[in-house]
Formats: C-alpha cells, sequence, structure tokens
C-alpha cells in the first residue's frame, strides 16, 4: 500500500512540473516581471526565444510545453530609456 502511494505522490510531483511547461508565454512573463518588480529589480528585459535558440542570455523559464524559454537582461538606466523610446 506504501509503495501505491509513493507511487501516486511521484506521479502528481512530476505531472505538476510539467504545467509549468504549458503554461503560455506571456502569462509566465509578467508572473516573472511581477516578481522581480516586488523585489525591487530595475532595467531589465525579459524576451521569449525559441528553445533551440543559442542565445547568452539567462533562461528564468520555459513556456508552451517547453518550445520557448524566457530570457532575461539586466540592463542599464541609458539603454532603457533608448528602448522605451522605440
Amino acid at each position: 500500500m506504501k509503495t501505491v502511494l509513493t507511487l501516486l505522490a511521484m506521479a502528481l510531483f512530476l505531472s505538476a512540473g510539467s504545467a509549468w511547461a504549458r503554461k503560455p508565454c506571456e502569462e509566465l512573463r509578467q508572473e516573472i516581471a511581477a516578481g522581480l518588480d516586488a523585489k525591487g529589480v530595475k532595467n531589465y528585459s525579459l524576451n521569449v526565444v525559441a528553445k533551440d535558440a543559442e542565445d547568452p542570455r539567462k533562461t528564468v523559464g520555459t513556456c508552451n510545453g517547453g518550445s520557448e524559454r524566457i530570457v532575461y537582461e539586466r540592463q542599464t538606466p541609458a539603454r532603457t530609456e533608448a528602448v522605451a523610446k522605440r
């Protein structure tokens, strides 16, 4: 009986992890941005890129079933203003 319960618990745990990867990218990007804003992080960008794209920026999340990922880049204040003016 303990074995069955353990296997069931493991299955639920593993399925919950894949649920994060199925989240739409824009929704996850907004959640990550809210968390960074709450911590007082300023001057950053979050972009969605393909899973296999070579990108030196830090990956902070995966979305759309793992086919895409969200990357984080810290920006200088001058660059942030230039991006905002576009």
